[in-house]
């Protein structure tokens, strides 16, 4: 059933519609219809030109068979037409056969054309001379009059307009032109056809550049997608997106994914150590109680000296996973600070003289230095009481490590942008090695003396997620057998950002 279940899942991956796909059809579609708007617009402005050049043959057919024909007195005949506009004209174009002498002639060479018919009437409207046998309607106009008609179901631009003699000024004819536009819809075609051509090449060309260009864009998410099977199968693998010398938001994005992979794979280990080390530091507090406990069910509870020790045993080892519950909510709390108190505020400088005096009077036999150099109110954005355990744990630890010189030294001082503290012990200090790890959860640099001094190796590593979720710093200087310094850093909070 689980091998059905994930060949249907394979076969719907098989099937999906591919981002790259998408992307390259969508671009091509795009820049396609930008090519086609382009295109129509162009052909429309190419039809218009050549309409505007046909309107201007017509009128300048019209006006050169006007000029030939307006010097006679009196009402034109079929015999002076032919002769003006020469007997060779009347005939069909089919049939005609112009001269070298003749084509150089403009009239000519305006009814040489196959398409263009010049027609002249008389007054009453009888035809005088036809270059060509076309089905046209006699209209009579008193001025150059130009239109677009049907002729056998075929646009046609017609042009007409009367010849007045130049003699007597009076209608002697009128003279009708016809221009089938056969070579404007032959140059329409031919560029349509043109524009088709363009239109698929464009179109094919930009699908296969968008692709490419979708190809390379998207090979980070590939690679991403890829990654997240293999963390998904083995979440330990080291495996991560490769690096690459982008420059844009998907090499912030892999920068990002790769970090958060990193911050996954630590959180599972220290996850595991956690649980490791909680199920350690339990077990033992455990198996005392238990051993006690059996002890007492064997034969302890009849001798009271006995009953009392075991109980005083046990008790002890409560108390000590009372505190370690404790302070593992402590823990958890501290990674949650942002949530709970987004706008707490604390003033330093009060919060620090508070807490050095509550541990001045209860280890009296300590001597405590504070080198304060605030001069006034100085507010950190952080919890007060999360503050002052910060200062606690610190503190406590110097109190737990100095046995030989019972002496803490504190300092609290400001520049332009943070407060720092500083908690000085002088006692067994902590070796390189260790150093790196006294953050770690559970860690102690010396377990044994440290549960002797009720340590559960929680307290640092609670401050440092305090101070981390305040957006503050902590580190640690030490010299094995000369004491430690742990300094702590929180940003200034200016007094407009303090009244906001």
């Amino acid at each position: 059933m689980t091998a059905k279940n994930q060949n249907k899942q394979q076969t719907k991956r098989v099937r999906r519609f591919s981002l790259k796909w998408k992307w390259a059809l969508g671009a091509a579609f795009g820049i396609f219809i930008v090519f086609a708007v382009f295109a129509s617009l162009l052909f429309n402005r190419f039809v218009a030109i050549m309409m505007n050049q046909e309107e201007t043959n017509l009128k300048d057919t019209m006006m050169l068979v006007v000029e030939r024909l307006n010097n006679q007195a009196t009402t034109l005949s079929a015999t002076q037409v032919r002769d003006t506009l020469r007997p060779d004209l009347a005939v069909p174009q089919h049939k005609l056969k112009a001269t070298p002498e003749q084509s150089k002639d403009s009239i000519v060479a305006k009814l040489a054309r196959e398409d263009v018919t010049v027609t002249v009437y008389d007054p009453d409207g009888n035809t005088l001379f036809a270059s060509s046998r076309i089905p046209t309607e006699f209209k009579r106009t008193s001025a150059i009059k130009i239109s677009q008609e049907k002729i056998a179901q075929q646009l046609n631009f017609i042009g007409r307009r009367p010849i007045y003699s130049r003699i007597s000024g009076q209608v002697i004819g009128y003279v009708q032109v016809t221009s089938q536009l056969g070579t404007l819809h032959k140059e329409q075609h031919e560029l349509k056809m043109a524009f088709y051509a363009l239109g698929g090449l464009a179109l094919l060309i930009s699908g296969l550049v968008s692709y490419l260009l979708a190809f390379y864009f998207l090979k980070p998410l590939k690679e991403m997608t890829q990654t997240i099977d293999v963390i998904k199968r083995e979440p330990q693998s080291g495996q991560r997106i490769a690096q690459t010398k982008r420059n844009d938001e998907l090499a912030d994005l892999t920068n990002l994914f790769n970090d958060m992979l990193d911050r996954m794979q630590r959180y599972i280990e220290q996850q595991e150590e956690f649980v490791e080390d909680v199920s350690h530091e339990l077990r033992t507090p455990v198996a005392i109680i238990k051993g006690h406990l059996q002890m007492l069910d064997r034969w302890g509870k009849d001798d009271p000296e006995v009953l009392k020790e075991s109980i005083t045993a046990s008790l002890q080892e409560i108390t000590r996973m009372q505190s370690l519950v404790q302070e593992m909510l402590d823990l958890s709390r501290a990674e949650q600070v942002e949530v709970h108190y987004p706008n707490a505020l604390t003033d330093a400088k009060n919060a620090t003289r508070q807490v050095f005096s509550n541990f001045k009077l209860i280890h009296p036999e300590f001597t405590f230095t504070l080198d304060d150099d605030l001069k006034g109110t100085t507010t950190i954005k952080i919890y007060r009481d999360h503050f002052e355990q910060i200062l606690i744990i610190l503190l406590d630890n110097a109190v737990k490590y100095s046995r030989q010189r019972q002496e803490v030294h504190v300092s609290i001082s400001r520049n332009e942008h943070n407060v720092a503290i500083a908690v000085q012990d002088f006692g067994e200090g902590i070796a390189p090695k260790d150093l790196k790890r006294v953050f770690d959860r559970f860690y102690r640099v010396d377990k044994a003396r440290s549960r002797d001094k009720g340590g559960n190796g929680l307290g640092l590593s609670i401050a440092q997620h305090l101070i981390e979720s305040y957006h503050g710093e902590i580190r640690a200087e030490s010299v094995l057998g000369s004491g430690t310094i742990f300094r702590i850093s929180f940003p200034i909070i200016k007094s407009a950002e303090a009244d906001d």
